[in-house]
């Protein structure tokens, strides 16, 4: 693989790393705000940290799928837990399990409201609407995937510094002053601390279905340390920008009990009527494609399990059809119960399953075998 195509493929999957972060909970600022910026000043630094962490993992999954042969997350589990897998492989279905319950909910929930309210159209012809585009990308396999996450990262990227920008320019003072007396009041370090990295174990749960399957098309296990060092810079710079961005209206009497704070950003800033309709695309692509990810690695995982030598770019058969379907009709239906207070609390509780399942069974992983060099 020559050096263009290896850039390719590492902004493919950076890609689809972006979009799997970048949900309606980012573009809202509602994550930034729970896990970030309730923090103090040190929201600068966490919200970097908390890419930091993933990039680590999602590297080491990419890696040793790639090294050993394993693109779909049991068969990755599997090799990876060895004489535990047993334990640990059948525990990783059930967190995968609730992250197919939970994350494909929140996208359809709240990319249909967002959709409703911007169009009056019912909130359920809207979900419908919705799954029914991620029902046509999930079923056109890993390819596609990558294919429409870097279409949908430019426009979500190109619509974030359209938010964003203007918008630090115009309230740069009050950002500034924000800063100043974030800076005066100090942090609470440990809080701060632990909420990056509980926000950094939610975003890994669905690390090793998503990532295992998209490691084929590095040319080389080494390609992962390039790819997820690019996703890194690329994800780090969006939050930091959107995490400042943010700071202009932390001292305003809405903050409080913004549930939307980007949308409070943008009413007390410059350009509300331009960006209103954008915030609102945003949000529905973000939880759109968060979704198309997840659904996408649902379906090869079931795929695989009904035929050994399926291939996720093939054209779309009986089975990815009706296992794609099932996935988007089980998010659809969850959706309809208006769960999001729930699926909130879902969140937290998906970050806590990871820790013993994911991210302290990896660092014995990476201690033990010296970054898998141990192993042949």
């Amino acid at each position: 693989m020559n050096k263009n195509k290896k850039l390719s493929a590492a902004f493919g999957i950076t890609f689809v790393w972006f979009t799997t972060q970048f949900g309606g909970g980012f573009a809202s600022g509602a994550q930034l705000k729970s896990y970030f910026i309730n923090y103090g000043i040190l929201c600068l630094l966490t919200c970097i940290g908390a890419q930091a962490i993933p990039a680590i993992y999602n590297a080491y999954i990419a890696f040793y799928c790639k090294k050993h042969g394993t693109y779909d997350y049991r068969s990755f589990n599997n090799s990876f837990y060895g004489k535990f897998a047993p334990i640990f492989s059948n525990l990783y279905e059930l967190v995968y399990i609730f992250v197919l319950l939970v994350v494909p909910a929140v996208a359809f929930s709240t990319g249909g409201t967002t959709l409703a309210a911007l169009t009056g159209i019912p909130y359920i012809i809207c979900t419908a609407a919705i799954g029914v585009f991620i029902f046509i990308v999930a079923i056109y396999g890993t390819a596609i995937v990558r294919k429409v996450a870097t279409a949908l990262s430019i426009l979500i990227v190109v619509g974030l510094l359209v938010v964003f920008i203007p918008n630090i320019i115009a309230q740069w003072d009050q950002i500034t002053v924000s800063t100043r007396h974030m800076s005066t009041a100090g942090a609470p370090v440990w809080p701060a601390i632990w909420s990056m990295i509980v926000y950094a174990a939610f975003q890994i749960a669905a690390s090793p279905a998503v990532f295992s399957q998209h490691a084929e098309v590095l040319e080389e296990p080494k390609d992962a340390k390039l790819t997820y060092f690019i996703g890194f810079l690329v994800n780090s710079i969006m939050i930091f920008i959107s995490t400042i961005g943010l700071l202009a209206i932390v001292e305003t009497a809405e903050y409080g009990e913004a549930s939307l704070p980007v949308i409070l950003l943008v009413q007390n800033g410059v350009g509300g009527k331009i960006l209103m309709p954008v915030i609102s695309i945003l949000i529905i692509l973000g939880a759109v494609s968060t979704a198309v990810n997840m659904v996408a690695a649902g379906t090869t995982r079931i795929c695989r399990v009904i035929d050994k030598n399926y291939n996720p770019d093939a054209k779309p058969s009986k089975a990815v059809l009706l296992s794609t379907l099932i996935l988007c009709l089980l998010g659809f239906s969850v959706a309809q119960f208006g769960l999001l207070a729930l699926v909130a609390k879902g969140y937290g509780m998906l970050a806590y399953l990871t820790f013993p399942v994911i991210i302290i069974p990896y660092i014995i992983h990476m201690i033990y075998t010296k970054f898998d060099s141990k192993t042949n």
